[in-house]
């Protein structure tokens, strides 16, 4: 049975004002464990949860244009990643993030902090679905491991990898839980909490869609770290539905879909969250409003990437009649294939040196300043920039605390500031 754990908070000398620096007390939430439970869904949302199964497994199944060279899997991979940045506020657009990608490739370091985030989300993501595949346990250690490279050459490189410690809460004073719109479980309960919730991601008594909606909402209730709990949260769906074999070669962007869907996003992770046992009416009703949500988001992530593969198509066939006679397993023809996937080249990843029809056809253009200009595929950009969302996101009215090295809540206030992108193309004269 789910319960509300009442604590008392000691006070917090460091605050400005009385208020934060009395005692004062809150509630935590003790959710109920998942293993075992015996979940029962409504008839409209059960066929939700199976049409949206069906969708993903067409997807995998007949996205096929570019299987081969992966670069949709690569191009879908980022959108979901950065998405899902961007619902935690990370704000970055598409040629700049290319761009840092480019350059680090290099070598290169770089003084983005943004881009570095967004990032470290991308390799989080890609690293996890090469190492969980259909069958595979998901443990704790595939969560901590995915923070890991989430934060590791962050900001907050600090909390990379371990549980947290100490209380964190969500909304209200920075400096105290006492006036939260939600406090997580106490930090005592987050091993147990975090081992059932793995448990629970390994049963296959479930649909897949429906074992990924509940599995998602049971860790952003626990919210098991000092940061990254969103984008860990949204990387275990994927982790799930890769591991039923339903997302084993691309991934639909669901984040792309819950950036765009704030409100019903999260009412559905708040429904969750009930009072009294599991089989009470409110439970019954926050869950199938969860999962028939969820299911409802999946249906449009795969509508998104039928639609960005056919405009990859539509693109590459573009390409193809500019340049005239295009030989099989040409430079040319190998770079069409896969800069859908990776539309900023380094000068190494084109093959040492671009073929020079490719600028000449406008399908390259040279991009960056000073003597070294990396090959750019314009057309490409423009449709990772769409997929990225970057016009349809909506602001998350929530504020997160975030955890200090003092052991206290340092509030952190999400910024919602689109900044500029001095990432600029110049067709080659």
């Amino acid at each position: 049975m789910s319960r509300v754990i009442h604590r008392r908070w000691p006070g917090n000398p460091d605050a400005p004002s009385r208020r934060g620096r009395v005692p004062c007390d809150y509630d935590a939430y003790g959710p109920d464990l998942l293993a075992g439970r015996h979940f029962t869904f409504e008839g409209d949302v059960a066929a939700d949860v199976a049409d949206a199964e069906t969708a993903i497994v067409r997807l995998n199944a007949q996205a096929s244009a570019l299987a081969d060279t992966e670069a949709l899997a690569r191009f879908l991979l980022r959108a979901e990643s950065v998405a899902s940045s961007r619902i935690e506020g990370l704000e970055i657009g598409a040629r700049r993030l290319l761009r840092a990608e480019a350059a680090r490739d290099l070598g290169e370091p770089t003084r983005d902090v943004t881009a570095a985030e967004v990032l470290g989300n991308i390799d989080a993501m890609s690293a996890a679905i090469s190492e969980i595949g259909p069958g595979d346990p998901i443990s704790a250690d595939t969560l901590l491991a995915f923070h890991r490279r989430l934060l590791e050459n962050t900001r907050q490189a600090r909390y990379a990898g371990q549980l947290r410690e100490n209380q964190n809460w969500i909304g209200g004073s920075e400096y105290n839980p006492c006036s939260a719109a939600f406090v997580p479980p106490p930090p005592e309960l987050v091993p147990e909490l975090t081992e059932d919730l793995c448990a629970f991601c390994n049963a296959e008594s479930l649909p897949a869609v429906a074992q990924a909606a509940i599995a998602h909402a049971q860790f952003e209730t626990i919210h098991p770290f000092a940061d990254g709990n969103g984008r860990t949260g949204r990387g275990l769906i994927q982790l799930v539905l890769r591991r039923r074999g339903l997302a084993t070669r691309v991934l639909p962007p669901i984040s792309l879909v819950l950036a765009t869907w704030a409100k019903d996003y999260l009412d559905g992770l708040t429904a969750t969250r009930y009072r009294g046992p599991s089989t009470g009416r409110q439970a019954q009703a926050g869950l199938n409003l969860r999962v028939g949500r969820f299911a409802g988001a999946c249906q449009r992530a795969v509508r998104d990437a039928t639609l960005f593969e056919e405009r990859v198509q539509q693109i590459q066939g573009e390409w193809r009649t500019r340049l005239g006679s295009v030989r099989a397993n040409s430079a040319a023809d190998l770079l069409i294939k896969s800069i859908a996937g990776a539309p900023v080249l380094t000068v190494g990843g084109a093959a040492a040196q671009p073929p020079p029809d490719l600028p000449e056809a406008e399908v390259l253009l040279l991009c960056g300043r000073g003597p070294r200009h990396l090959p750019a595929a314009d057309h490409a950009s423009r449709l990772v920039s769409a997929a990225q969302g970057e016009r349809r996101s909506r602001r998350f009215p929530w504020r997160y605390s975030r955890l200090s090295q003092e052991g206290h809540s340092r509030h952190a206030q999400v910024s919602r500031r689109r900044e500029p992108d001095p990432a600029t193309c110049r067709a080659p004269r």
